[in-house]
C-alpha cells in the first residue's frame, strides 16, 4: 500500500478515503492509524508526500457543475459527505460542465497486473468519485498517476466497485468503534513495506497465538516446524539515539530543526531533532520552551534526572491517542490472578538471567548457587501469591549478589586494597563505587522503560509486581527486571573488568559514594553500548539490538492486556 502521510481533514462521524485505502489494504493497519492515531515514516511515505507537494500547496474550490465556463483543473480539492460518510481531499479534479473526473497522484508504477492498479488504490478513486456525485457532478470514471511511470491509468467506477466500495466504508466504520486490533496479515508481502510493523509485530503476534493454541509449546522449541519462521520487518537498531545533558550551566535551545546545547553562549554540540530519540538532562540546566514544543511535536520524550542521576520525571507529546489500552491495565491491575500471571514471568525472567551472568562471566561458577537459583525460576512460576513471589525474589538475590565478587577482576588500588570490593547490594546512599554504578545504571534502565511504555500507550505508574507508590513508575519496574543482570550489570563489570573506571572516579565519604562526572560519562557511554549490541529474541529467534527489544516487550505486554495473546514472554537468554 501507498500513502503519503499527509494529513487528511476527518470528523468524529467521518471516514477519510486515504484510510478507506488502508482498511482495504489491511484492517489492522487502518486500526492503528485511524484507532490508534499511530504514524511512523517510511522510505514510501516520506517519497510520497514528495511527489504530492506540489498539487497539496493548493487549496482549489469546484466550479458549480454545469456552468458555461470552460473546462478547468482544480488542485487539492476537499469534498465531504454526510450520507456516504466520507470525507477525502482529491489531489485534482479535472471539470467540464457538470462532468468531474478525480485524478489521484501514486508515486510508483502501475502495477504489471490486468486492472493495471490494486483494489485499495480503485476503491479510493471510485470513493473520491462518488463524493463528487454527491455535489452534483456526472463522474463514471476516475484516474491513477503512476508518478515513477509517468502514466495515467483508467479507472471506471463499475457498478462492482461501487457497490465494494460502499461495502468497505461500512466495514472500516464499524472497525473505527473497535477497540481491540483485527489479527494481524499472515506471512504477508505487504508487511515488509509497512510503516508500522515495528508497531502491529505481525509475525510474533501470529507465532505466539499459535503457541497460545497449543499449536507451539514451550519457549526453547524451535518455531520453525510449525510455520515460517518470524521475519524481523523492523530495524535491528535505532537510527535515532538519546542526547545526555549532564553538568552544571547549560542551555538548551533550538535552532530550526536543530537543537543547540551552550556554555555560557558558546555552542558546546548541536543535533537534528528528527536525531533524537529522547533528551536527558542531568543537574540545573535550562531549557527553552521552543525546545519543549518542538520535542513534544516530535513526541521526543525529555527525562530529567537529579545531578547525582535520581529519575524525577518526564515530559513527552500526546503519543498513543486513545485510552482503551490503558483501561485494560488498571482493569487487569486489580484482578489478582493476572496480575499474579504477569509476576511470575516477571521474576522467572530475571532470576534465569541473573543466573546465566554468572556462567558468562564467573571465573568458577558455583554449582550450588546456580542449582538454587534454577530452583528459584521454578519456584517463581509456581508461586502462589505475588507475596510469595517477592521472598522468592529475594532469596535469589541474596544467592547472585553472593556470587558477584568474583564477577569482577581484582585489580589492587594505590593504597594497596583491591580498589573494587563488592560486599553485597546496598543502597539510599550506595556505600562503595559498585553500588553507587548499580544504582546509577538502574536509574537509566527505568527512565528507558517508562519511555517505552508512554510510547506503547500503557501507564508506567500503574505496575502488576510492583505496587503502586507517589513517584514510582511501577510498571516500567516491572517490565526491566528481566533485564536488569543484562542490561545494568553487564555494563557495570564490563567499565570494571575493562579497566574503564578506578577508584579515582569515585568519591566515598562516610555519607555515602558517589560517582565524579568522567564516571558518570563513561557509565552513560557504556550503557548506551549495550543498549546498542545485538542480541538474539528467545521466542523469535532473530537478532535486535536491547532497545528495539524494550520495546518490543512493552508491546507484547499490551497485547497480553488487550487480549490478542494470552501470555506474557519473558526474555531469558542461555
Amino acid at each position: 500500500m501507498e500513502t503519503d502521510g499527509s494529513p487528511e481533514p476527518a470528523g468524529e462521524d467521518l471516514l477519510p478515503v486515504r484510510m478507506l485505502n488502508e482498511f482495504a489494504y489491511c484492517p489492522r493497519l487502518f486500526h492503528f492509524e485511524r484507532v490508534d492515531g499511530l504514524f511512523a515514516d517510511s522510505a514510501d511515505t516520506v517519497e510520497g508526500r514528495s511527489v504530492h507537494r506540489r498539487v497539496d500547496a493548493a487549496d482549489d474550490v469546484l466550479p458549480d457543475p454545469g456552468g458555461d465556463d470552460a473546462p478547468e483543473v482544480a488542485r487539492s480539492v476537499q469534498l465531504s459527505s454526510e450520507q456516504l460518510g466520507l470525507i477525502a481531499k482529491i489531489d485534482l479534479v479535472e471539470v467540464e460542465g457538470d462532468v468531474a473526473v478525480p485524478v489521484d497522484t501514486k508515486k510508483g508504477r502501475a502495477p504489471d497486473i490486468p486492472e493495471l492498479a490494486y483494489e485499495p488504490e480503485r476503491v479510493q478513486v471510485c470513493a473520491q468519485g462518488l463524493l463528487l456525485r454527491e455535489h452534483g457532478y456526472r463522474c463514471d470514471h476516475g484516474y491513477l498517476y503512476f508518478a515513477a511511470s509517468r502514466r495515467r491509468v483508467r479507472i471506471d467506477f463499475t457498478p462492482e466497485l461501487e457497490a465494494r466500495t460502499l461495502d468497505l466504508a461500512r466495514q472500516a466504520r464499524a472497525a473505527a468503534t473497535r477497540t481491540v486490533p483485527p489479527p494481524p496479515l499472515v506471512d504477508s508481502p505487504k508487511c515488509p513495506r509497512c510503516s508500522l510493523a515495528g508497531i502491529c509485530l505481525p509475525d510474533e503476534t501470529n507465532l505466539l497465538r499459535a503457541m497460545d493454541r497449543g499449536a507451539i509449546s514451550g519457549q526453547d522449541q524451535d518455531p520453525a516446524p510449525h510455520g515460517p519462521e518470524p521475519r524481523r520487518l523492523i530495524p535491528a537498531r535505532d537510527d535515532a539515539q538519546p542526547v545526555y545533558v549532564q553538568g552544571q550551566g547549560y542551555s538548551i535551545s533550538r535552532s530550526g530543526d536543530v537543537l543547540v546545547i551552550s556554555e555560557k553562549g558558546k555552542k558546546i554540540r548541536d543535533v537534528l531533532v528528527k536525531d533524537i530519540s529522547h533528551l536527558a538532562i542531568f543537574g540545573n540546566n535550562q531549557v527553552t520552551t521552543q525546545v519543549l514544543q518542538s520535542l513534544c511535536e516530535a513526541e521526543v520524550p525529555v527525562t530529567w534526572f537529579s545531578y547525582g542521576g535520581w529519575f524525577y520525571g518526564m515530559l513527552h507529546g500526546i503519543g498513543l491517542r486513545n485510552a482503551f489500552i490503558r483501561r485494560e491495565q488498571f482493569r487487569k491491575a486489580d484482578d489478582p490472578s493476572f496480575r499474579l500471571a504477569l509476576a511470575r514471568e516477571f521474576v522467572a525472567g530475571k532470576v534465569s538471567n541473573c543466573r546465566t551472568l554468572l556462567l558468562r562471566n564467573h571465573p568458577a561458577p558455583p554449582e550450588l548457587s546456580l542449582r538454587e537459583l534454577k530452583e528459584h525460576v521454578t519456584a517463581a512460576r509456581a508461586a502462589a501469591s505475588v507475596e510469595s513471589l517477592l521472598g522468592i525474589e529475594g532469596n535469589a538475590a541474596r544467592i547472585y549478589f553472593g556470587s558477584f565478587q568474583p564477577m569482577l577482576k581484582p585489580r589492587v588500588g594505590d593504597g594497596g586494597f583491591p580498589e573494587f570490593d563488592f560486599q553485597g547490594r546496598n543502597r539510599r546512599p550506595p556505600r562503595d563505587p559498585i553500588n553507587a554504578m548499580l544504582s546509577f545504571v538502574y536509574s537509566l534502565l527505568s527512565k528507558e522503560f517508562t519511555v517505552c511504555c508512554l510510547a506503547v500507550g500503557l501507564d508506567p505508574f500503574v505496575g502488576f509486581y510492583h505496587q503502586p507508590r507517589h513517584g514510582r513508575p511501577a510498571l516500567a519496574l516491572d517490565l526491566m527486571e528481566e533485564f536488569r543482570p543484562l542490561v545494568a550489570d553487564s555494563v557495570v563489570l564490563t567499565l570494571v573488568n575493562n579497566g574503564e573506571v578506578g577508584e579515582g572516579d569515585f568519591i566515598v565519604t562516610e555519607a555515602g559514594c558517589a560517582m565524579t562526572p568522567s564516571a558518570r560519562s563513561k557509565l552513560i557511554a557504556a550503557y548506551e553500548r549495550r543498549l546498542d549490541s545485538l542480541v538474539t529474541h528467545p521466542v523469535f529467534e532473530y537478532r535486535a539490538s536491547y532497545r528495539r527489544i524494550f520495546e518490543m516487550q512493552a508491546r507484547l505486554l499490551a497485547r497480553v492486556l488487550q487480549g490478542e495473546i494470552s501470555s506474557y514472554p519473558s526474555f531469558t537468554t542461555r
